[in-house]
């Protein structure tokens, strides 16, 4: 990793006005155009800018978070509160608990079919999976190689997102009964989730 405090201020500069502009993800492919490197090169240059800009030393009230094909500057979750008076905002639906069962199950064991997570759970779980399929939490972009070919579910990049993660790599260590993800999902879902969803289904119809 290249030492952050080499990138020329005016990039630095472009890089922050790119993504205040875009309001959405953006690809390193596409940041790797604007900067004329590869997409690697791009990566590995936010991701160091993303150390320095998140370090604390200056007061912000937003973060660059990085995600492994894409990079977005987000609001702190500490002002939402703020963010949803101050914009008229009304307070976005909570994910239920059976919503952030399936998540969990998806976030941990994905790819994984609707029947798979039906048997973790011990009951049906079609309107919790297409709950979060609406908000962008989860997506299905293939089928498993067996008779009827279901369909295949995995988390998305709003999912990361929702929750602070980089990459699933992120996830916490779980043993056996542990339900500290559930309790951290249940903690962050009222208020971040809901925020996410209903960014991620604004990009939808864009």
């Amino acid at each position: 990793m290249s030492d952050f405090f080499a990138i020329p201020d005016a990039t630095k500069e472009m890089l922050e006005a790119v993504l205040f502009a875009a309001g959405h993800p953006v690809t390193y492919a596409k940041l790797a155009q604007i900067l004329e490197v590869s997409p690697d090169e791009a990566k590995s240059l936010v991701e160091d800018y993303a150390a320095e800009y998140n370090d604390g030393k200056v007061t912000r009230g937003i973060l660059l978070l990085t995600f492994d094909d894409c990079c977005q500057l987000c609001t702190k979750s500490d002002y939402i509160g703020e963010i949803r008076t101050a914009l008229g905002i009304r307070r976005g639906g909570n994910l239920s608990n059976s919503s952030l069962e399936v998540l969990a199950i998806v976030a941990y064991n994905q790819p994984v079919t609707r029947a798979y997570i039906d048997t973790v759970r011990g009951v049906d779980s079609s309107y919790a999976v297409n709950s979060l399929i609406e908000r962008g939490l989860i997506e299905s972009k293939s089928r498993l190689d067996a008779p009827g070919r279901p369909m295949l579910y995995t988390t998305t990049a709003a999912f990361l997102r929702s929750f602070g993660l980089g990459s699933l790599d992120e996830l916490p260590t779980l043993s056996e009964g542990d339900a500290s993800l559930l309790d951290s999902l249940k903690a962050a879902g009222g208020e971040i989730a809901a925020e996410i969803a209903e960014e991620a289904e604004d990009a939808v119809g864009d």
